[in-house]
């Protein structure tokens, strides 16, 4: 995951409760009813490398339609990030160890 400063600046409710949870093995926080993109996204330049040309991405249509916001768990379950809440104890992966898996959605 890129070093560089977040892509999202939060400048309204900011008073919601942190929700703890993990992304690519470290710890992290969100606000409560933060989406997983939002999570992401408001403290990392990108969401995650395009499996394929490994460009970054950073989802395109945020309603969850378009297929760019993919996310996998720990346990490799494959969500998108655009319409799906952080949960607390979440545990979340953008830079998948298999790109075959991620792409099509997992291990078969």
């Amino acid at each position: 995951m890129s070093s560089s400063p977040a892509l999202l600046h939060r400048v309204a409710e900011k008073s919601r409760a942190p929700v703890h949870f993990t992304l690519n093995g470290q710890p992290a926080a969100a606000l409560q009813g933060d989406t997983v993109l939002t999570a992401i996204l408001t403290q990392h330049a990108q969401l995650r490398r395009n499996e394929f040309s490994h460009e970054p991405r950073a989802g395109f249509c945020l309603m969850g339609a378009c297929q760019d916001c993919w996310v996998m768990t720990d346990s490799g379950e494959r969500l998108r990030a655009c319409s799906t809440f952080v949960t607390p104890g979440m545990a979340l992966r953008t830079e998948p160890t298999d790109a075959a898996n991620f792409a099509s959605g997992g291990p078969a």
